[in-house]
């Protein structure tokens, strides 16, 4: 195939944000894609993946991975498809996941796109492989709350965030697993969404509601297991209700990742050693290795109707910066997610 025709669109980082990032943090730049050489790929991105972790890739802080240096294609997960192959292991027409990166074409190397990996031929739509099939999705939900926080039937689990794409997959796993869930969201439209669509036994309006109060009410037995999003107010909050030997797995703590200066820790930080929890951080990505196992089990879910999604889609590549400015918005419900291409 003749690649003379197509142009690259490429969001390139430009500067670290104070605060909420911004469209002047970013650059764009259009290039025309070259011919793959021997040995190479092009994949053309359909879409990709908006997470809390974009945020945090673009401080300079001590973090799982490098931060994204200023020069770079912005980070981030996305879904696509191989339109042209000089490669013996990839055929025009294979769909693919990997750090696609905001942009319209990769050009390049299997190995030099990071973790690309050919997508298994399920009975489900491609945005399906960037939630509950998708290591910021399902994957996160499923090793966080079995192998972090290792709920046991009749325990209560709360959740914050529990409308998006992470919190609303825990909840239903905790409902599988035979929790009492509780969520902890910033919408009315947010939870009535966990609680009359997935099963949620309850949920809290931080937004309209004392969350020490809801958690009074909705916890009449304390919380034994705390799937944390969230942290700042929202965490000291549910360390108040946590019964003894609680379990904390903490997979983001997104009310900060804007500030210009370090909170103080958790105002309830003693509680951890008078009820004796374990507060655990947790990365998805150590559990490489065990990917096909959390996939064949949601997979068998979502087959039996026990686990459901909503996706919120942002139309065009164009409108990446805003895209990520609404992951900080209370009334996003569902998986946030950009389409850049048919």
């Amino acid at each position: 195939m003749s690649t003379t025709s197509l142009t690259n669109r490429q969001y390139l980082f430009k500067s670290r944000p104070e605060g909420m990032p911004d469209r002047s943090h970013f650059e764009l730049r259009t290039s025309p894609v070259r011919e793959p050489g021997d040995g190479e790929i092009i994949v053309r991105t359909r879409y990709l993946s908006v997470d809390p972790t974009n945020r945090v890739w673009m401080s300079d802080v001590k973090q799982y991975m490098p931060p994204v240096s200023a020069g770079e294609v912005m980070r981030a997960g996305g879904a696509g498809v191989v339109e042209s192959s000089r490669h013996p292991d990839y055929r025009a027409g294979d769909l693919v996941t990997g750090l696609l990166g905001w942009q319209d074409y990769n050009v390049g190397r299997p190995e030099e796109i990071p973790f690309l990996a050919p997508l298994p031929k399920l009975d489900a739509p491609l945005s399906a492989f960037l939630c509950p099939l998708h290591l910021t999705g399902g994957l996160t939900a499923y090793f966080g709350l079995f192998e972090t926080a290792k709920p046991k039937a009749g325990e209560t689990l709360v959740v914050s965030a529990a409308a998006g794409s992470v919190g609303s997959l825990v909840g239903q796993m905790g409902k599988i697993a035979g929790c009492r869930v509780v969520g902890i969201a910033g919408s009315e439209a947010g939870c009535k969404y966990v609680t009359e669509e997935l099963g949620f036994d309850a949920c809290i309006n931080y937004k309209t509601e004392d969350v020490a109060k809801g958690l009074e009410r909705e916890c009449p037995n304390g919380v034994d297991v705390d799937f944390e999003n969230v942290g700042g107010e929202i965490l000291d909050a549910v360390l108040d209700k946590m019964n003894l030997y609680g379990r904390v797995a903490v997979c983001g703590l997104i009310a900060t990742y804007n500030d210009k200066e370090p909170r103080p820790g958790p105002t309830r930080f003693p509680l951890i050693l008078m009820q004796r929890l374990r507060v655990e951080g947790f990365i998805v990505s150590d559990y490489h290795a065990r990917f096909p196992e959390a996939v064949e089990k949601i997979y068998g879910w979502m087959k039996e109707g026990k686990i459901k999604w909503r996706e919120h889609v942002v139309e065009g590549l164009e409108n990446a910066p805003e895209a990520l400015q609404m992951l900080f918005l209370p009334n996003k419900v569902g998986k946030l997610l950009i389409k850049v291409s048919d």
